[in-house]
């Protein structure tokens, strides 16, 4: 059975949730205000630059129960922060309303932060319960986490296939996943500061890589073109979203395309390092096949999501070859199975 402290933070994790796809290079948190056992606030972080949880939760006190705010505990799912940014430091706002009691679920590990929140609210005589379901809250922010501590995007790698593992037929793109897959991929879509694939894809199959079939906001576009020779009537360069274009001969910017040249050694540490720089704080992988061999052959990704289709099409273009990776669950969607994998190298 949960306790009191448990049930309050799963709700602040079902708040910062809602914030996914909006609020990146900064986490997700939800925030709770408990007044008797009895929620008089509610708020998580809806947008990147604006109010952060602990504001929308305390703004959100209807004016009756305005008086019950210093009485209560505040519950949220990520150490407070304690400076200047877009938006005033949270402790002052905790102090200001004479909050005596703060519960998070963990410490915010990036260098603005990283326990001076927690110092502050204990110095002036707050009382700060930490690590109530410690794991999850670390879970829902593993992007963030990642970035901060490895300085490069949380990368999640993506390919559908047959039941005998074809990822095409012999004449190319085959469709294999079913609607409703492609409902969920554009989900994760939304979920990601960034999506890639690489040339042959781009060339072959034309993907727009924005999201259509659900809501949310479109990722970066990427694609490493070598030599610069996609043709500019693919609908990477319609100028309908950011892109990036990773290639071996010029910089240049035209619109929303920039074009970034890396050196021939050591490509994907490069583009991943740019990315970074960029504050991109995740990566889908969408691929082709070559692409995606070439991240999971260098140890850069830190998920795997593979749909597989109930068909056999019996020869064509065999998927990657996932290596040494941690099978975490599976979903059956329809006629496929989505597999969920994890690289047991990576550690929040």
């Amino acid at each position: 059975m949960q306790s009191n402290h448990e049930q309050y933070m799963q709700r602040c994790l079902q708040l910062a949730g809602l914030g996914s796809g909006q609020v990146a290079p900064n986490p997700m948190v939800g925030s709770v205000l408990v007044y008797n056992n009895r929620i008089i606030g509610e708020g998580y972080h809806q947008r990147f630059g604006e109010a952060h949880a602990e504001v929308n939760c305390i703004s959100s006190v209807a004016p009756e129960d305005s008086h019950l705010i210093s009485k209560s505990t505040l519950y949220v799912s990520l150490e407070p922060c304690d400076h200047q940014g877009k938006t005033p430091p949270c402790t002052d706002l905790i102090l200001q309303h004479q909050i005596s009691k703060v519960v998070i679920g963990c410490k915010d590990i990036s260098s603005k932060v990283n326990g001076r929140g927690i110092e502050h609210l204990r110095k002036e005589g707050v009382e700060v319960i930490e690590s109530v379901l410690e794991k999850e809250c670390l879970y829902i922010n593993r992007r963030f986490f990642h970035f901060e501590k490895n300085r490069q995007p949380y990368i999640i790698l993506k390919w559908a296939e047959t039941a005998d593992g074809f990822i095409a037929g012999e004449g190319g793109q085959t469709k294999i996943s079913n609607l409703y897959s492609d409902r969920i991929v554009h989900q994760w879509r939304a979920e990601e500061s960034a999506i890639m694939v690489g040339y042959r894809t781009a060339l072959l199959d034309d993907p727009q890589l924005n999201v259509r079939l659900a809501q949310g906001t479109d990722p970066v576009r990427i694609v490493f073109d070598k030599h610069l020779s996609l043709p500019s009537t693919l609908k990477f360069f319609d100028q309908s979203q950011a892109t990036l274009v990773f290639n071996f001969c010029e910089d240049k910017k035209r619109g929303n395309v920039e074009y970034i040249r890396i050196a021939e050694s050591g490509s994907i540490q490069q583009i991943l390092a740019h990315l970074y720089d960029k504050k991109l704080l995740s990566l889908l992988v969408e691929g082709g096949c070559g692409l995606l061999q070439s991240f999971i052959d260098g140890g850069y990704w830190n998920e795997a999501r593979i749909i597989q289709s109930d068909a056999f099409i019996y020869s064509g273009v065999r998927g990657p070859h996932l290596k040494n990776a941690h099978y975490s669950h599976q979903e059956k969607v329809s006629n496929d199975t989505h597999y969920f994998h994890l690289n047991p190298a990576f550690q929040l």
